[in-house]
């Protein structure tokens, strides 16, 4: 009897601290805030100099655990009809089937693999969708300041900078322009 009660005790106990000991910390879920993201890139121009550009219409969600990184998710769309140059001609000739082929190929859209942790920041490995090609790409985020702004709205941000080849999204042929684009991103998210 008394050993029955000594077992029912122990496994009362032992019930007692499973339950009562916190769950992992899941991941932050955040909606990309379209006010404080840029999307920026730096191509040469007939070996002479760079001509800078940027888009304007970026939308998505991610997911950053921080216990977890290899549970961090990230999902970027950025419209190909928002990009910007400063020169309204060049802007609609890159747009045309030329380059970008807006009509056909309206947006482009990054999808995480795969995250680690990478110094203070994340390194993060997915799918690129450009011009109709899918390739992986690989991008170091830097950041991650957890606040809020403004006061009540739970935020985080981070940047990358990477370098594609257009040739490799079946770009090819594009003038006067290199084949190497640089991408500056610089995105803030707002918790959901």
């Amino acid at each position: 009897m008394k050993l029955n009660r000594a077992f029912a005790t122990t496994w009362g106990l032992l019930a007692a601290l499973v339950l009562s000991t916190p769950s992992p910390a899941s991941a932050d879920d955040y909606t990309i805030d379209p006010a404080h993201t840029s999307v920026a890139f730096r191509v040469n121009h007939g070996g002479f100099a760079s001509i800078y550009g940027l888009f304007q219409d970026v939308s998505g969600k991610f997911s950053v655990d921080a216990q977890d990184p290899s549970a961090s998710e990230f999902d970027v769309t950025i419209k190909v009809d928002s990009i910007r140059t400063g020169v309204d001609k060049r802007d609609q000739h890159l747009k045309s089937p030329d380059f970008f082929n807006a009509a056909q190929f309206p947006t482009i859209r990054f999808v995480s693999k795969s995250a680690s942790k990478e110094g203070d920041g994340l390194k993060v490995e997915g799918d690129l969708t450009l011009h109709g090609e899918t390739k992986p790409v690989t991008l170091v985020l830097t950041g991650g300041k957890v606040g809020e702004f403004p006061k009540g709205t739970a935020r985080t941000g981070y940047d990358a900078t990477a370098t594609i080849k257009l040739s490799d999204f079946g770009m090819d042929g594009m003038g006067a322009l290199g084949d190497e684009v640089v991408i500056m991103i610089g995105f803030e998210g707002t918790k959901s």
